[in-house]
């Protein structure tokens, strides 16, 4: 088992900058891909952006420029840095693990999940 933790969401004005991070605790992988997923009021959920235990990054277009995943393997812990924030970030935003060989967009690769963060942009 896997548990993750998130925290860092809050309220913020259009323009400005908040920064995620997500904690993990319990069984450790060789090769994992941790991402962030959010899910806006009356919409599906969308991906955001995945690391993977070898460095390598992807975004989705609407945050690429914005949004910055890193991860410290020390702590265990991935972050996601998001500046210039749009009033049409808000969401829930989720942590997300799973046993990959390489970062993944698709949440049915992710077999662990944190319990949420809410994000709000002031517009």
């Amino acid at each position: 088992q896997v548990q993750l933790v998130e925290s860092g969401g809050g309220l913020v004005q259009a323009g400005g900058s908040l920064r995620l991070s997500c904690a993990a605790s319990g069984r450790t992988f060789s090769s994992i891909s941790m991402g962030w997923f959010r899910q806006a009021p009356g919409k599906e959920g969308e991906f955001v952006a995945a690391i993977w235990s070898g460095g390598s990054t992807i975004y989705t277009d609407s945050v690429k420029g914005r949004f910055t995943i890193s991860s410290d393997n020390a702590k265990n812990t991935v972050y996601l840095q998001m500046n210039n924030l749009k009033h049409e970030d808000t969401a829930v935003q989720y942590c997300a693990a799973g046993a990959n060989s390489q970062p993944s967009s698709r949440s049915k690769e992710y077999v662990y999940w944190g319990q949420g963060t809410q994000v709000t942009v002031s517009s």
